[in-house]
């Protein structure tokens, strides 16, 4: 669901919205009106639930979340007790609170409830979807909303585990995202405004080097070279004294072309990033296809209706399975030539080395994909679920074919699929894929 047809903070409330709130303290309200969430403990629980999307936790799962290690002996009871009296303050939504398996799930789709959370991830969805396809301004706005979606600490107050947990992913969120929206405040001039701002992020988070880039690059652009420099050099002591290491080595080559007063760090507002632009690019990667192929007509024909059905309705995923020197690189790659009409944006390759001791991590993989689709290294987000949502962002509306080759399973596939109508991805393994929803599958 995109940010539009979200309600935020932001955004006009219908008169009797349900809304809960986890970016902050742990509340529920209908409109107006706000609804009792109860003790801390029991807040514990409706947190536990609403950050689930939607998902059964059981009983024990949630006894573990709450107290952990030390549960009371009465601990399901307890739970049952909880759940009672969440279900009489949502009335007349009780329905929302389901028992099913001897768990418990939150589905706030019943009522068109909105989660904050949920707010707060739909705008940063379409600001990464925006700035990839170059409207920044856009980008910088919807990041700046999802931001505003925080009131304080995550989960304020609320005990257990579980909400820790979260309390730290929830931050780690949230300065990923200020690292973005700043970034994109650097793009666009406001070099002196982001200074103040970066100087008590990094006293915040001493240790965050992304921070310290921005805020060396913030000085610099604001005409402060000696600060910028010296910044680096805090860096680099701090880093030293507290991890025993260097800083990475972006920073180090920031400090050097500050040093050097390299032109290209005073980019205008309509420059591209440094290193490249996320302008994409049409990545031609499929290894040369054998010139005298002959045979297999059937598999031939079955593979290139499922590519070309991809074109414009849905994406198609083709998992060719086989025992090792059957021949399905040499089949895949034949077929991805014929079918390179239908993906005049570009084709994708990638040898998974499934069959290998040392299988490739899908979060490298992406980083190598979203390198070949134009982003720059500057850009690339840190984490295989913030790689994958980047790099379906900039295959939407395009038409590109992935050729996955070699892959061990399922699981190191499903992160390099695209996500979107026009799109392809074609899978070689030796393991038969049953476990991929929605993949056409051959045998050789």
């Amino acid at each position: 669901m995109g940010a539009e047809s979200h309600t935020g903070r932001d955004t006009e409330q219908h008169g009797h919205q349900l809304r809960f709130t986890v970016l902050g303290p742990v509340r529920a309200s209908r409109g107006d009106n706000a609804l009792s969430t109860g003790s801390p403990q029991q807040q514990a629980l409706l947190a536990a639930l609403l950050l689930r999307g939607g998902h059964t936790a059981t009983a024990e799962e949630l006894i573990d979340a709450l107290w952990g290690e030390e549960p009371p002996e009465q601990a399901k009871a307890t739970l049952r007790t909880y759940a009672s009296r969440i279900r009489k303050a949502l009335a007349p939504d009780a329905d929302l609170l389901v028992s099913e398996s001897g768990g418990y799930a939150i589905r706030t789709t019943r009522a068109g409830a909105v989660l904050d959370a949920d707010v707060a991830n739909s705008l940063a969805t379409d600001a990464e979807k925006c700035a990839a396809a170059g409207d920044r301004p856009r980008a910088r706005e919807l990041y700046d909303r999802a931001l505003r979606q925080w009131e304080g600490e995550p989960l304020a107050n609320v005990p257990g585990p579980y909400a820790e947990t979260q309390r730290v992913r929830l931050e780690e969120w949230r300065l990923q995202l200020l690292e973005h929206r700043l970034d994109l405040d650097l793009e666009a001039g406001a070099h002196a405004e982001a200074v103040s701002e970066l100087t008590a992020l990094t006293a915040a988070h001493p240790l965050r080097e992304r921070l310290r880039e921005l805020l060396m690059l913030a000085l610099y652009r604001s005409g402060r070279q000696a600060e910028a420099l010296a910044v680096y050099a805090d860096t680099r002591r701090l880093l030293a004294d507290e991890l025993g290491v260097d800083p990475r080595s972006e920073l180090s080559e920031l400090q050097q072309r500050i040093l050097e007063a390299d032109d290209e760090l005073s980019l205008s507002a309509d420059a591209p990033a440094r290193g490249g632009s996320t302008d994409a690019l049409r990545p031609a990667q499929l290894p040369a296809t054998v010139a005298d192929f002959t045979g297999r007509t059937g598999f031939v024909t079955e593979l290139g209706e499922q590519l070309a059905a991809a074109e414009g309705t849905v994406m198609a995923v083709s998992a060719v399975a086989g025992i090792g020197g059957v021949g399905k690189t040499t089949l895949a790659v034949h077929v991805a030539h014929a079918a390179r009409a239908h993906f005049p944006d570009g084709q994708l390759y990638v040898d998974l080395q499934g069959a290998g001791p040392a299988a490739a991590e899908p979060e490298a993989v992406l980083g190598a994909f979203l390198r070949s689709l134009g982003t720059p290294d500057a850009v690339i987000p840190d984490g295989v679920q913030e790689r994958a949502a980047l790099y379906r962002s900039l295959l939407a509306g395009r038409r590109v074919l992935a050729l996955l080759d070699n892959a061990r399973d399922a699981a190191q596939v499903r992160p390099l699929l695209p996500g979107t109508p026009g799109c392809a991805a074609l899978v070689t393994s030796r393991a038969r894929m049953v476990d991929l929803a929605g993949a056409h599958l051959v045998d050789l």
